[in-house]
């Protein structure tokens, strides 16, 4: 394959490793689980570990097969480079960890996954003063912006109600003031959306979603887009300005979240991740045609309250949605009627598994006030619009019409 030649998204993920030699023939980067690495002159280990030289130092801070998935999705990403970690959740901390200090300021997206709201609540105990705003509009983000202010964090769709930040505006604003922009491309994927276009400096995502696709690994990463100029951010230490500034951002992330706390992708993990993702625009495709389906459907039906999904003309941030995503996701959530029982609801449902995950090959249903976002409140849950009856899918890769059917039977309780 070529490397000068331009192909398509999937073209491109499926031969990504055969851009560079691969052992033995293997069309697959082959499993490398050695931890540590040998050379023959200790004059190279030493420049390896200086920096003078290329190389592998120890398994926790790289492996040839974890390589080869990173530039796999810094390929996906249209970015500079990127590093990968053994959940979504440790590359968004890597974000904090490395990059933020006592005294900074950031402004968040108040429709947060929750387990990211929950890691928001620690860093407000560490010094760093976050404020969460309803970012679908740009001007609750620049007002709340202050002369500290060093980041933004958004999602691109939230999870679970699907409110969408004003991503082009707000990019806009981060570029004129120099702020650095974080996008979670979690929920839309590379293939429906990449960050880069609305001026991310930093996307990341959980790769046990979508990419991976089939709930079977865990993963996260962390791509520079190669947008953001890392020589004017106050917050890299003296020996990574030592560096190319396109550089200094990622080696001071790989070095104090990666390598200091330890949260490394396994190459077995980057190896199953990486022929996921070989078919990751398949099941997009798949899933969002059936999900524009399914809440079609339940939009239709006097006994479903409301349908939060982007494909929707309803949906508050509509227009939106159909002029920055290739499609409009896989993810939707629903409100019925109070004389329905989410409960008992789920439980007639035949495809849907009750469980915890998205992205997967298998439609998955949750009650959310009751599980994922319990722990935060009623109070909090309200502010994010959060009902008691708010039901979660995740609508996988199964056919379409057997969905829609599940789905409508569930509805008329058994007599």
């Amino acid at each position: 394959m070529s490397e000068q030649k331009q192909y398509g998204f999937t073209t491109t993920i499926l031969h990504s490793d055969r851009q560079k030699e691969i052992e033995h023939g293997s069309v697959h980067k082959p499993i490398h689980t050695s931890v540590m690495f040998g050379y023959k002159d200790a004059r190279d280990l030493a420049a390896v570990f200086q920096g003078k030289q290329s190389g592998y130092r120890y398994g926790r801070q790289g492996n040839p097969t974890v390589t080869a998935l990173e530039e796999k999705i810094t390929k996906m990403e249209d970015g500079a480079s990127t590093i990968t970690f053994g959940t979504g959740m440790a590359a968004i901390g890597a974000v904090f960890q490395a990059l933020l200090r006592q005294g900074d300021h950031v402004v968040s997206s108040a429709f947060l996954f929750g387990n990211t709201n929950s890691l928001w609540q620690t860093v407000s105990t560490q010094g760093v003063d976050v404020a969460m705003v309803d970012a679908t509009d740009v001007a609750n983000v620049v007002a709340a912006i202050t002369p500290s202010t060093r980041m933004v964090f958004v999602e691109t769709v939230a999870n679970p109600r699907t409110q969408i930040a004003d991503l082009k505006r707000i990019g806009e604003v981060c570029r004129e003031r120099g702020i650095l922009y974080v996008v979670d491309n979690t929920m839309t994927s590379p293939y429906l959306f990449q960050p880069k276009t609305v001026g991310a400096g930093l996307v990341v995502n959980s790769l046990t979603k979508y990419i991976a696709g089939h709930g079977n690994v865990l993963g996260g990463a962390l791509t520079d887009t190669g947008l953001f100029d890392w020589a004017a951010y106050p917050n890299i230490a003296a020996n990574f300005r030592k560096q190319a500034s396109a550089q200094q951002g990622m080696s001071q992330v790989r070095a104090k979240a990666l390598r200091d706390f330890g949260a490394t992708l396994s190459p077995e993990a980057a190896h199953q991740i990486a022929v996921g993702a070989e078919t990751m625009a398949l099941r997009m495709e798949r899933e969002s045609t059936s999900a524009m389906a399914l809440a079609t459907m339940l939009a239709a039906d006097p006994r479903v309250a409301v349908v939060h999904y982007p494909g929707l003309a309803s949906h508050p941030q509509h227009q939106l949605a159909s002029e920055l995503f290739r499609s409009y996701g896989a993810l939707f959530s629903f409100e019925l009627k109070p004389e329905i029982d989410c409960f008992d609801y789920l439980n007639r449902l035949s495809l849907a598994i009750n469980a915890t995950h998205l992205g997967d090959t298998r439609t998955l249903v949750i009650p959310v006030a009751h599980t994922i976002f319990f722990e935060m409140g009623a109070e909090r849950r309200a502010a994010m619009g959060i009902a008691d009856s708010l039901i979660r899918v995740s609508v996988g890769i199964e056919d379409t019409q057997d969905l829609l059917t599940d789905f409508a039977q569930a509805l008329t309780p058994v007599l």
